[in-house]
């Protein structure tokens, strides 16, 4: 099975509790206006790969993260590539972290999105919304909800999260990520 990413980090603590992989997933129809990830919103940018390839390099990292983040662009555009990452990621006794600009109502009315959250410990939903901005606990504005799942995470796990993360790379390259970066991404990584 395909899917389209925009980026893979392979070890971020910005992006969720502990250290995490982090997939932004490509292409979003929601326009939020002032969305801080504007090149995660094409769905033929980014690059194509396979559920198959993503999932062997994350698990390739198993022994030093405790989980993977999901954002984008909009993850549940991608339902079925979503459905298969997360539930063979989850079996592998790793936590789930998804950002998505829909409500959790809006989730659970979409055909395969109630077995996408079956597998995941924690949920940011709700869009953007650039008048009501913030910077806490993993919110970016003020409507956006955080949604415990599963007794993985508690709102203390959240406390100890860098607002901003800068990440280089061996070869150069750098990730600039965090709820208090107007970038959120800033160089797409391709590493699966």
């Amino acid at each position: 099975m395909h899917l389209r990413l925009h980026a893979f980090e392979p070890a971020s603590r910005a992006n969720g509790p502990g250290l995490r992989a982090v997939l932004w997933l490509q292409g979003c129809t929601l326009n939020c206006p002032g969305c801080f990830n504007p090149a995660t919103h094409d769905p033929e940018g980014g690059y194509e790969t396979t559920v198959e390839e993503t999932v062997r390099e994350i698990l390739s990292r198993k022994k030093q993260i405790e989980g993977v983040s999901f954002s984008g662009g909009e993850p549940f555009q991608q339902p079925e590539a979503l459905l298969s990452l997360v539930t063979r990621i989850h079996a592998a006794a790793l936590t789930i972290v998804i950002f998505t600009g829909y409500t959790l109502e809006e989730v659970n009315r979409m055909p395969l999105d109630p077995a996408i959250l079956s597998h995941t410990d924690m949920l940011i939903a709700g869009r953007y919304e650039h008048a009501h901005h913030m910077d806490n606990n993993l919110l970016a504005s003020e409507n956006q909800k955080l949604h415990f799942l599963t007794s993985s995470y508690a709102p203390r796990d959240l406390h100890l999260l860098p607002a901003t993360e800068v990440i280089v790379h061996k070869d150069g390259s750098i990730t600039v990520t965090g709820i208090q970066n107007p970038l959120r991404m800033s160089t797409p990584r391709k590493d699966p």
